[in-house]
């Protein structure tokens, strides 16, 4: 399988154009979404097993959508918080972390609605992409960050014929003035995360604070 369409993110507050609640029902049909496949769901608990602290911490999953990656972090220990603008989205990821130690949030993943509460690690899928303001965003995710904590980044470019998205290049040029070395991942490359083979550009960053 080869995607090489726009990204279907989670809601965010630069695409009013869609309704991610009508969406909500069908989200988890796409395979790096809902981690129906079984393979597929190993990929990316393997990568976020790498990019989260080794030892449970609080992680804040912006953008969050359904849950399925805050799934992956609450079962390898991480207590976590979800921020999603969608209610609809919102609703199915405490449905599907019910019982678990985590909180979900309606509200904009720009500027989260978590008070003065630090986090162990900050993960954000293709959300900055589509963000006014990127940097500014990126600012403010590293400052709710407690000393070593890690920012995670998956993002990418998608398209051919109108290309969207974001460079690794811009993105790391970006978190240059706020933040520590980055460590890009290149994850084009393996098919199981996407269900299949896709021909656009796909990476994630790490980075460590302090």
């Amino acid at each position: 399988m080869t995607n090489d369409g726009e990204p279907v993110t989670s809601a965010n507050t630069a695409r009013p154009d869609v309704d991610w609640d009508e969406r909500a029902a069908s989200f988890d049909e796409e395979p790096d979404h809902g981690l129906r496949d079984p393979g597929v769901r190993r990929a990316w608990d393997g990568r976020l097993r790498g990019w989260l602290p080794g030892r449970a911490g609080d992680v804040l999953d912006l953008g969050c959508g359904t849950g399925s990656l805050s799934l992956l972090a609450s079962e390898q220990g991480h207590r976590v918080t979800g921020v999603d603008l969608s209610p609809a989205m919102v609703t199915l990821a405490r449905e599907k972390l019910a019982g678990r130690d985590a909180v979900f949030l309606v509200g904009d993943a720009a500027a989260p609605p978590i008070g003065e509460q630090r986090f162990d690690a900050v993960l954000v899928r293709h959300v900055l992409w589509a963000l006014p303001d990127p940097g500014r965003a990126l600012r403010h995710w590293t400052g709710l960050l407690r000393p070593g904590g890690r920012l995670v980044l998956v993002e990418g470019v998608w398209g051919t014929v109108a290309p969207v998205g974001i460079p690794v290049e811009r993105l790391t040029a970006l978190l240059a003035p706020v933040a520590g070395q980055a460590r890009v991942e290149r994850l084009s490359d393996d098919p199981l995360l996407w269900g299949g083979e896709v021909a656009d550009e796909r990476y994630a960053v790490v980075v460590v604070t302090g």
